[in-house]
This record gives C-alpha cells, sequence and structure tokens, in this order.
C-alpha cells in the first residue's frame, strides 16, 4: 500500500493522465459503482438469509411431518433379554 510521498506521486500521474476536467467525472463514476456494489452486496446478503429462513422452515416442517419410526419387536439376534 502507499505510503505518504508515493501518493502524491500517484495523484500526480492520474491528474496527467485524465486531466484536470475528467477527474470530478472519474471521482463520480468511482463512487456510483462503489454505491452499486454495496446495495448488490447487501441485496445478495438478503436474499441467502431469506433462502436460509425458508430452508430452515422446510427442514423443520419435514421433520416434524414424519415421526422417526421405532420398533415395536426386538430384532432378532438382539440379546437385550436374557
Amino acid at each position: 500500500m502507499p505510503s505518504g510521498p508515493e501518493w502524491i506521486i500517484v495523484l500526480v500521474v492520474v491528474l496527467v493522465i485524465f486531466g484536470g476536467s475528467q477527474l470530478p467525472k472519474l471521482a463520480r463514476n468511482l463512487g456510483k459503482a462503489q454505491k452499486e456494489f454495496k446495495d448488490g452486496l447487501s441485496e445478495g446478503e438478503r436474499e441467502a438469509a431469506a433462502k436460509r429462513t425458508a430452508d430452515g422452515a422446510t427442514e423443520v416442517t419435514a421433520r416434524d411431518a414424519v415421526p422417526p419410526s421405532t420398533p415395536s419387536t426386538p430384532a432378532p439376534g438382539d440379546s437385550t433379554t436374557n
């Protein structure tokens, strides 16, 4: 990561490449891109949370709908009774 003097060099190079009149447009476009990126991340998080909630509700419903089977008679070869 550039430190103090290196940032000055980077800013001078950017100014020479893009010119003074283009810097506000460049900054505005970078800001818009950053906002869209953050909005996309938050939308993805909301969708993932909704999916987790929906999947969790489905699992609980399916688990509650089918009770576990318990054998009423001991299995052959079961030596619990002597």
